[in-house]
């Protein structure tokens, strides 16, 4: 887990993110996932550059499936933008920081 990255699992989600004060990225990931090793810089950059401002956090699916079959995540990586405990936008797939980022300045 990098720095500044939480590690979000089925016990704790409801208070790391549902009931968080400020608005948090989850990465839906899985340690055999090919992609997902691909964005995993991208998200522990997004969690260097947001700190304070927005959480992030990483639920590995194969450990923590209640959380991603209640969230519906079907493929991985999924990020899932929340804020006020509602999800507000859903990245599948491999995307660009830029991207990524002009969402998460919309919250932050």
């Amino acid at each position: 887990m990098g720095e500044g990255v939480v590690q979000i699992t089925d016990g704790n989600f409801a208070d790391e993110v549902i009931k968080s004060d400020i608005p948090v990225l989850v990465d839906f990931w899985a340690a055999w996932c090919g992609p997902c090793k691909i964005i995993a810089p991208v998200v522990e950059e997004l969690a260097r550059d947001y700190s304070g401002r927005i959480k992030v956090g990483k639920l590995d699916v194969d450990e923590n499936t209640k959380t991603a079959t209640a969230q519906h995540v079907m493929n991985i990586p999924t990020l899932m933008l929340f804020n006020h405990g509602k999800e507000v936008e859903r990245f599948v797939g491999v995307m660009p920081k830029d991207k990524i980022a002009k969402k998460l300045e919309a919250v932050a």
